[in-house]
């Protein structure tokens, strides 16, 4: 344990010489102000009003002025349901389903009951697959 503290104090005292700062560590070397912006079509970047700020613009076409940026637009695909809401909301019934009491499950604390109840619903579901396969 004395091995190790010893070490360590050096280390703490020693800290205090690297942190001193240097031209590139000074606060009076970081600029004042620093603007992102975007121009559109023909528009031109503005100019820094002040000599200490630094103005950063990226050129984008005119038709992209209204429009949502791209990072924050959604996929077609995300857009689109494959699936209507009703299965929708079965498929999310049907997962938390084994959480619930009367779920006929060894999870949660009333899982023990409803077996009878998910029997059911898997008989109606084999029925309703015979009759919708019989024309």
């Amino acid at each position: 344990m004395a091995r190790l503290s010893i070490p360590l104090l050096l280390l703490l005292t020693s800290v205090p010489a690297f942190a001193d700062d240097g031209p590139q560590g000074s606060s009076a070397a970081l600029p004042a102000k620093v603007s992102f912006l975007t121009t559109f079509g023909e528009e031109k970047c503005p100019e820094a009003s002040d000599p200490e700020e630094i103005v950063v613009c990226a050129t984008a076409p005119e038709g992209d002025r209204y429009r949502i940026p791209k990072d924050l637009r959604k996929d077609e695909e995300e857009t689109q349901g494959s699936q209507s809401w009703t299965s929708a909301v079965e498929s999310l019934d049907d997962e938390a389903r084994p959480m619930r009491p009367n779920s006929c499950s060894v999870v949660g604390s009333g899982g023990f009951t409803g077996c009878t109840q998910a029997m059911l619903r898997e008989w109606f579901a084999a029925r309703r697959s015979k009759v919708a396969g019989n024309p």
